[in-house]
């Protein structure tokens, strides 16, 4: 009966030394297979925006119904990371508590980020020009289309400080979601745990970094090559990297700071951990060679 109600999965305490042992893999992971992975995790997340869209474009919706249904269905990217397995920059964020813990080095943790960001980004913006070449965002008369570029253009004229902090809230929910994974022992656990963090984030309109890597990038395919809009603001790189750049920073505290080092200090500073967490063995008192005679 106990297993029935959960009471099977880890605890806090052993979901931080897991967190903690996932960060080291991470960081040592050889570059090719961790392009590869990062470019995978740009994907799965742009086809969980791909989903909101879906949601987002239908008028007869309310707004709380379209927000909230809409970053059900996004959950889907963060699944697809978790679960398939993928490299994804703001999750990787907790790599901060194996570099607190001095398991791996600031040059292990800013490669992983840099490489997977970069990574992501790619992934993101290839999905992009295939969801455009295949003629989705004509589906329901061109609404699918329309409501991409309206959701960019509402990025890209956030100011500085509201995109920062709106990527500290996104990322707070997004590590969160990914911590409460490692306390799953199985996909429905982690399923679970993944889905109300995520609908949260999104239903309240903050920004993860490699959703919009996918949004940006797509509206300005349906502008450039869909029909003209005389007089419509547009979506441009410069505006692009004015949002990247102040979420990417937010993303960056929000995980790392408040969630990572957090629970660091929480669970983990202090402590005397060897490579497999193991208590030292006791020592034995030296032999007296007097009485061996």
């Amino acid at each position: 009966m106990s297993e029935f109600y959960g009471s099977d999965a880890y605890a806090p305490r052993e979901v931080a030394q897991r967190v903690e042992s996932v960060g080291v893999s991470k960081a040592r992971l050889a570059t090719l297979p961790l392009l590869m992975l990062g470019m995978l995790a740009g994907a799965f997340i742009g086809l969980g925006a791909m989903f909101f869209t879906l949601v987002k474009s239908d008028p007869s919706l309310g707004f709380a119904l379209s927000s909230v249904l809409g970053g059900l269905v996004f959950s889907m990217g963060l699944l697809l990371v978790v679960v398939a397995g993928a490299e994804l920059f703001t999750g990787n964020n907790l790599l901060v508590m194996a570099w607190a813990d001095g398991k791996i080095t600031t040059v292990d943790v800013l490669r992983n980020w840099v490489l997977v960001c970069v990574a992501n980004f790619l992934g993101a913006v290839g999905l992009a020009v295939l969801v455009f070449a295949s003629g989705h965002t004509d589906l329901n008369g061109g609404a699918v289309g329309q409501q991409v570029v309206k959701i960019a253009l509402a990025k890209q004229n956030l100011s500085w400080d509201q995109a920062f902090f709106r990527g500290v809230l996104c990322n707070v929910l997004v590590c969160m979601a990914v911590w409460m994974t490692m306390a799953g022992r199985s996909v429905t656990d982690k399923a679970v745990a993944i889905v109300l963090p995520i609908t949260a984030f999104v239903a309240g309109g903050f920004e993860h970094s490699i959703a919009n890597m996918y949004f940006m990038p797509l509206a300005m395919l349906i502008q450039q090559f869909g029909p003209p809009t005389p007089g419509a603001a547009q979506v441009t790189w410069l505006g692009t990297m004015q949002n990247l750049l102040p979420v990417i920073c937010g993303n960056l505290v929000g995980g790392s700071v408040l969630v990572g080092l957090t629970y660091h200090l929480v669970y983990r500073r202090g402590e005397r951990t060897g490579p497999a967490d193991t208590p030292p063995a006791t020592p034995t008192a030296p032999k007296d060679p007097n009485r061996e005679k």
